[in-house]
């Protein structure tokens, strides 16, 4: 749609009308508006699945592996096919918006929310990025980059105020959504944080880069419930305050117009926006992603081959002792050991979660390739500390109906029932309620498996009991301590009380919460089981590993350590998870370590076992693709999209906590594998770019221009033979230094890279581009982008501490 034609549909409109389609028509909606044709927008929560409109365990999406993992495949061709299967699932869902990707960056390991990132890199999250990007647009749904800018720690995220170097926000924060802007994102979301001082809502970096030097033509989103001002806001770059209906502009706006604080230029040009995207929307027909259409739905045979393959391919194997792959046929035993085997994470917490509608446990992917042909012994060791998780079918049945499940119903001040429902968890994060709605109840017979002090907890704000056979085991009052709407909406604290059971014994559980202004409505019942003796625990499990062929001890964080809202204090596993590993390792050498985590954290026996190999929260289909990697029926194809520090001591950055409100980004340009590259500094554990597959690669020779023209982009040939046993994929990475240069640079950068595939003894030639935008440097001097003539040095590897050839050249000119 011209301008044109978008003047002719503003004229239609009253003031009124233009303001009121500004704010949001509901949580996840926007407004119709009839005069111009306008239907209303749909948005929801997606770089992991698309949830929709509600928190309802009954609407169940497909649960892709996270962020992290999919920037591990370095494949942009995959990523790409995911974000297709992404818009079919936001088409069956009745989305118009899809919120992802997620373009901040893993600027310190501490960060809470790495497994929604997905890099330290921002060439590497850049790329990712743009290609998750035209997998969703190319079916006609429109993707959302965020958080614009500088989002890159959960702590104080809605207050802090980020300072940050002009030319460190061009090069390495801006970056990957210029990168988006390029591959046609229609929204970007500005997030919560201040940067140098200014709210992000209310930014000149909404206008300037974004929507005059990138061009950027869409819509500028906030985040949910970060505006809280007007005409600071309004006169800004922002053009949807989300949610709605309540907000700070609405009648305020109108008066900020007409009392010239607000130009009536800038209400215009967010409604030409908002009236740009639904056009597009409109005329948007889905095509195949990559020459494939796939069928929806968590069931769908395709989807599900395809999230297990994306699985796969972004596993990093960290070491191999010669012990993978496993032969089934060479097995008779196998252990598998760890609390996470049979309770696998599969995705990270906070607001993007999803229902998927059926997890495959590594344990269980395990059993299936095994059935028939090995015996699969599990052993859950001690487990870690964590929150007792949701009540869920397993353990318990509705009192009502006597159905596995609970009872959800909805109390008047009276105790008069005005909703009653079956549900099958005990997370219920949007209960049902009315204007009457006075108490959210959760009820459900439990039944213990086991003997002991059992840990019941419930989660919420106010006023809120706990009642165990008619025995009240809780009660309080909660006060609401924070303003974060991922811990009051979707993660709040849960309050816990110890309860003696007895295995077999059916308890009738009671959970109550009453409904108070701006506490939410989230209601969670959870039970946990005693914790097991952790001397005796950690004997069966070595017993378990010295009877076996092989052992596969897989090892974890929790959503307590890993969550949207919070960052970690600490990168260690805890003494449970080590010594377990340490002890099952010593038993049997052909131990496979699985850690299942969205970021990094301290491996320190990782010398004592045979094999290392990173799952990430791997989606729905996890195990699945554990088990294909682990017999090699592919090859683990991830390689390292975040730096690995031995201790969270060697980490160049480690500061997320702002002091006095403030979080100086004093690093500069180097973060990540470029500050591990600075002389002087320690080794990491395992670097960016990292990561083994089952055979072997010889790096024989490298061509390239000799000089090198400012503004042409340039292509590097290099040359790879396979020299291991079977084919294999390679991911060829250039890194770019520049010596003797009078401009600051970091000492080492990832300018380019491409995957190769070979066939064992053969050889192959990865065509490597590297943009001339990463020949350049930003000039705060001169506020522009300027280039230095001189020595460029591209090393050529594996990783960017493994680099095998080197090309000289000169950039002139």
């Amino acid at each position: 749609m011209n301008d044109e034609e978008l003047d002719r549909l503003l004229e239609k409109l009253t003031q009124a009308a233009k303001v009121r389609l500004l704010t949001g028509a509901t949580v996840w909606r926007t407004h119709a508006e009839p005069a111009v044709q306008l239907r209303e927008l749909v948005l929801s929560d997606g770089p992991a699945g698309v949830r929709g409109q509600t928190w309802d365990e009954r609407g169940t999406s497909v649960l892709l592996p996270s962020a992290s993992a999919l920037a591990a495949t370095w494949d942009e061709e995959l990523v790409e096919s995911l974000g297709g299967l992404l818009a079919a699932e936001a088409r069956r869902k009745g989305v118009d918006v899809v919120l992802a990707p997620n373009l901040n960056l893993h600027r310190s390991p501490l960060g809470g929310r790495h497994f929604e990132c997905f890099s330290e890199d921002p060439e590497l999250t850049g790329r990712t990025g743009a290609a998750l990007i035209r997998g969703i647009q190319a079916q006609g749904v429109a993707a959302a980059a965020k958080h614009y800018v500088a989002n890159d720690a959960e702590t104080d995220r809605l207050t802090v105020d980020v300072r940050v170097a002009e030319r460190v926000l061009r090069e390495v924060y801006l970056a990957p959504f210029e990168a988006a802007v390029e591959a046609g994102v229609r929204l970007v979301m500005a997030s919560y944080n201040r940067v140098d001082g200014t709210t992000m809502s209310a930014s000149p970096l909404l206008t300037d880069p974004l929507k005059s030097q990138w061009g950027f033509d869409g819509v500028v989103v906030s985040d949910w419930g970060a505006v809280r001002t007007t005409a600071d806001t309004a006169a800004a770059g922002l053009d949807l305050v989300m949610p709605g209906p309540e907000g700070p502009w609405g009648e305020a706006l109108l008066k900020a117009v007409e009392e010239g604080r607000v130009s009536q230029e800038a209400v215009d040009d967010k409604v030409r926006r908002l009236l740009r995207l639904a056009a597009w929307l409109q005329r948007a027909e889905p095509r195949p992603v990559r020459g494939r259409s796939l069928a929806a739905g968590p069931r769908a045979v395709d989807s599900r081959k395809l999230v297990r393959r994306a699985a796969a391919s972004g596993m990093v194997l960290l070491t191999n002792r010669q012990v993978l792959p496993l032969d089934p046929s060479a097995l008779s035993t196998i252990a598998v050991i760890g609390a996470h085997a049979a309770r696998t994470r599969t995705q990270g917490g906070g607001s993007a979660g999803v229902f998927p509608h059926a997890e495959v446990s590594f344990l269980d992917g395990i059993r299936a390739v095994l059935r028939g042909r090995a015996r699969v012994v599990h052993v859950p060791g001690p487990a870690p500390w964590s929150p007792a998780p949701p009540l869920d079918q397993k353990l318990c049945d509705d009192p009502v109906d006597g159905e596995p499940g609970l009872r959800l119903r909805v109390l008047d001040e009276d105790g008069y029932p005005l909703h009653s429902e079956h549900r099958t968890s005990g997370r219920q994060l949007e209960p049902t309620v009315e204007p009457r709605a006075h108490t959210v109840e959760l009820s459900a017979r439990l039944r213990p498996p086991v003997s002991g002090r059992w840990r019941l907890g419930l989660a919420g704000f106010g006023r809120m009991r706990l009642v165990v056979d008619e025995v009240v085991v809780l009660d309080g009052e909660f006060p609401r301590e924070t303003d974060d709407p991922a811990i009051v909406h979707v993660n709040p604290p849960v309050r816990e009380a110890e309860v003696e059971l007895v295995a077999g014994r059916e308890v009738l559980v009671v959970a109550t919460r009453q409904l108070a202004p701006d506490t939410g409505r989230a209601t969670v019942l959870s039970a946990a089981p005693p914790v097991a003796d952790f001397d005796e625990s950690v004997t069966e499990a070595v017993a378990a590993a010295r009877g076996a062929d092989a052992v596969v001890v897989v090892v974890g964080t929790t959503e307590h350590t890993e969550c949207e809202g919070s960052d970690r204090d600490s990168l260690a596993l805890g003494e449970e998870q080590d010594t377990l590993v340490r002890a099952v390792a010593a038993a049997n050498p052909r131990t496979v370590a699985v850690v299942n985590s969205g970021g990094p954290v301290e491996l320190p026996w990782r010398e004592d076992v045979g094999a290392l190999l990173l799952s990430w929260f791997p989606g729905q289909e996890a195990g699945g693709a554990l088990a294909d990697v682990l017999f090699g029926r592919v090859e683990p194809g991830g390689r390292l999209p975040t730096t690995w520090p031995v201790r969270l001591a060697d980490a160049p950055v480690t500061a997320t906590r702002p002091v006095a409100g403030r979080l100086d980004y004093t690093e500069g340009l180097h973060i990540g594998h470029r500050a591990w590259a600075q002389r002087g500094r320690r080794a990491p554990a395992y670097w960016f770019g990292h990561g083994l597959g089952y055979t072997a690669w010889a790096y024989e020779e490298v061509s390239g221009p000799s000089d090198i023209r400012p503004g042409e982009d340039l292509a590097l040939a290099v040359r790879v033979r396979n020299t291991g046993p079977r084919e294999g994929r390679e991911v060829v990475q250039v890194y770019l230094t520049r010596p003797d240069a009078a401009v600051e640079y970091p000492e080492r950068r990832l300018v380019g890279y491409a995957a190769v595939r070979a066939a064992p003894g053969t050889e192959t030639v990865a065509e490597v581009h590297v943009p001339a935008r990463l020949l350049r440097y930003w000039s705060e001097a001169e506020h522009g982008w300027r280039v230095e003539p001189g020595r460029c040095r591209f090393l050529i590897g594996r990783s960017s501490g493994d680099t095998r050839l080197t090309l000289e050249a000169r950039l002139v000119g």
